[in-house]
């Protein structure tokens, strides 16, 4: 890919009071999509408080195009029911990226993500220096449901034969 900026890697963390699609729960996973690329974590049985805990890696070559989580529950025996989507953009992540900052303290806010109508945020999200690297935790507020969020780590990872930001 010759035109590859780098890899974001996603640790999707954990679904917080998702919505009930069988009798008393879900079987809830998460499947991620920028543009033709779709990702999926493992099917949590019967929780609607899933601990996903999984690293998916998204190839970025258009920093502006948004990035799609959908929820969905896991059916045997009909198609699998959606539990909501929510959708963000990379933009700021980007823009702290860019600044290559080096040797600050562990914990350093570098950014504030702010909940508007424009993004599904649940709360304020913070870019922060963490281990010599750049992250950005986000809770996201599932749309077109009834309840649920979805907690996030955004990584980036540089590819030396890339073309870089």
């Amino acid at each position: 890919m010759e035109n590859l900026m780098g890899l974001l890697r996603i640790h999707i963390q954990r679904g917080v009071n998702l919505a009930v699609r069988d009798m008393r729960s879900s079987d809830p996973y998460v499947v991620v999509k920028m543009g033709k690329q779709k990702l999926k974590t493992r099917v949590v049985k019967r929780n609607v408080n899933p601990e996903w805990d999984e690293r998916l890696t998204l190839s970025v070559a258009d920093a502006n195009l948004p990035i799609m989580v959908c929820v969905y529950d896991k059916d045997t025996f009909s198609f699998d029911d959606k539990m909501g989507d929510a959708e963000f953009e990379i933009d700021s992540f980007i823009k702290a990226l860019k600044m290559r900052l080096e040797g600050l303290a562990d914990g350093t806010i570098i950014a504030r993500v702010q909940p508007s109508r424009e993004n599904c945020l649940a709360e304020e999200s913070c870019i922060i220096w963490s281990k010599g690297k750049l992250v950005q935790n986000m809770v996201l507020r599932l749309r077109n449901v009834e309840c649920g969020e979805v907690e996030l780590q955004l990584q980036w990872i540089d590819v030396p034969s890339s073309r870089g930001l």
